[in-house]
């Protein structure tokens, strides 16, 4: 995990600090016989726990367990603001987080007891009125991205050390300055835990999105796009592709998606107006 803090605001909730490790080595035989040990992703359950009253069950890679619990408070709808948490603490003995608030969560039997399955890996469902809140969000309809911006991000991406790199078979997601800086990278085995994870850094370092650049390996799926909307990004970018409901979401709120982003090459989807395109980028050396 790449991280880069910034100034928090407001109440601060009580953190444990319970990083598990991300690879575990297991022996394997090539197509000769011979004998090696591969690293390969760790994944393990984490059953959350708000107020004694046990909601969900997410598989992590565990790298950071306390922003992906929040995160996922977060995206749910399920908690307003992180000053809502008193405390976030990880036990990896039982596998289980147990989050206090200071509140409660009203009516959280209703607002959990139906769930939409999406096409999110590992754990892809969210809790239902998944289009409730979209005609609700407003992204800044100034924010501009620079061409050399996106080749920028789509660089620095390439060169990230990674558990993909050393493991294969995870996701990652990441979140840059509008100029291209980056704050945050996070893997997971699915890319919703990696952006609910960034959701959560955010929340804990006041980091506002209007201003941000979201990279993720994986595809723009309607789950992807109306996260990034609740986060405030107006621009999400992907090495893959998207879904005809990512598309249409992104649409509805003015998100700007650009797909296929390698090396050079991008192709804009959504919010055209948003990117200043600037040939000598373009031909500019790598």
């Amino acid at each position: 995990m790449t991280r880069a803090r910034a100034s928090a605001s407001g109440r601060r909730p009580v953190l444990s600090k319970a990083s598990a490790s991300l690879t575990h080595e297991v022996e394997v035989l090539d197509e000769r016989g011979r004998v090696s040990r591969i690293a390969i992703p760790a994944e393990r359950p984490l059953t959350v726990y708000v107020d004694k009253r046990e909601l969900v069950t997410l598989m992590t890679l565990g790298g950071a367990p306390e922003a992906l619990t929040l995160g996922y408070l977060r995206n749910q709808r399920l908690v307003r603001s992180v000053g809502e948490v008193v405390s976030v603490q990880v036990d990896w003995a039982v596998d289980a987080v147990a989050v206090a608030t200071r509140n409660g969560i009203a009516d959280v039997e209703q607002r959990t007891a139906k769930k939409v399955v999406t096409t999110g890996c590992g754990q892809g469902s969210v809790f239902g009125g998944l289009m409730d809140e979209v005609d609700q969000i407003a992204l800044p309809p100034e924010a501009r991205l620079a061409q050399a911006t996106v080749y920028k991000v789509v660089e620095k991406i390439r060169t990230q050390q990674s558990i993909y790199k050393q493991a294969g078979s995870v996701h990652g997601c990441a979140l840059f300055t509008g100029a291209g800086e980056l704050l945050y990278f996070i893997e997971d085995v699915g890319r919703h835990n990696a952006v609910d994870a960034i959701a959560g850094l955010m929340w804990l370092d006041g980091v506002d999105g209007a201003d941000k650049v979201f990279y993720t390996t994986g595809r723009l799926t309607s789950e992807m796009v109306i996260k990034g909307a609740q986060m405030g990004i107006p621009f999400l970018l992907s090495r893959s592709g998207t879904t005809q409901m990512g598309h249409m979401v992104a649409e509805r709120v003015g998100m700007a998606l650009l797909a296929r982003c390698t090396g050079r090459h991008f192709l804009m989807l959504t919010g055209h107006g948003r990117l200043a395109f600037e040939p000598q980028a373009e031909d500019a050396a790598p």
